[in-house]
């Protein structure tokens, strides 16, 4: 039987840390284009929420004044 010498044993955990590390940039890369794309989904989201609330005020602005007038019984 031959025995693995401390070398191989090293080159071969070096080798395995070195695959770990290039799934781990790319599953890195992957979620960074996910922020990004959520951030500009968050964005647009912001952006027509402030549109509709704009929209709101106009139409509430709009809406004439709930006061009866004095005079009616």
């Amino acid at each position: 039987m031959a025995t693995t010498h401390p070398i191989d044993l090293i080159a071969e955990r070096v080798e395995r840390l070195l695959l770990r590390h290039t799934e781990l940039e790319r599953t890195n890369a992957l979620l960074a284009a996910q922020v990004a794309a959520l951030a500009q989904e968050r964005d647009s989201l912001k952006s027509r929420l402030s549109a509709a609330r704009a929209r709101v005020d106009s139409l509430l602005e709009r809406l004439p004044e709930n006061n009866p007038p004095k005079d009616v019984p």
